[in-house]
């Protein structure tokens, strides 16, 4: 059964490469690419803000993006159209909605269309320093992106099935 999860992390990462790209050229407006092969782990966030779904039913876990704040700025001032300065409603509900979105893709990833797997409203969290784990018996997949303004992670964990 591990052999079988794990292999499936493989197709995952590039259906789930693939969207984020789609997400950024399409929605945000902005090109971005894959900035080296996948963590294992990721330490503490520093000056960040992070927007994640949870999602339950076939599979369980949660998906995160997590975004340095300057980049976090950028990405919503592209989103939104206008220029943002300061880590705000504005930026929260950007970065939420973007988490929302690659959710909703990972959730069709995951399952036939996407019908016995249910996503939580999507919330972030953002400080000067904190760690971002879920649960501890989760497989975890965190992809790097490079965008003109920095680098990004799209994290996704999985508990064992």
């Amino acid at each position: 059964m591990r052999e079988k999860f794990v292999n499936s992390f493989d197709e995952i990462s590039d259906k789930l490469i693939e969207s984020t790209i789609e997400i950024f050229v399409g929605m945000v407006m902005m090109d971005i690419s894959v900035a080296g092969d996948p963590l294992t782990k990721l330490g503490p966030m520093k000056q960040s803000i992070t927007g994640m779904v949870g999602l339950a039913g076939t599979h369980k876990g949660v998906l995160a993006v997590h975004f340095p704040k300057p980049l976090a700025l950028a990405v919503t001032s592209s989103f939104l159209g206008m220029d943002v300065e300061e880590i705000n409603e504005d930026v929260q509900d950007a970065i939420g909605e973007i988490a929302n979105m690659l959710g909703g893709n990972l959730k069709t990833i995951l399952s036939d269309k996407g019908k016995d797997i249910q996503l939580s409203l999507p919330s972030t969290i953002s400080g000067d320093e904190y760690n971002f784990s879920s649960q501890a018996e989760a497989e975890q997949l965190i992809i790097p992106f490079k965008a003109p303004d920095g680098e990004f992670f799209v994290e996704v964990e999985l508990e064992h099935a």
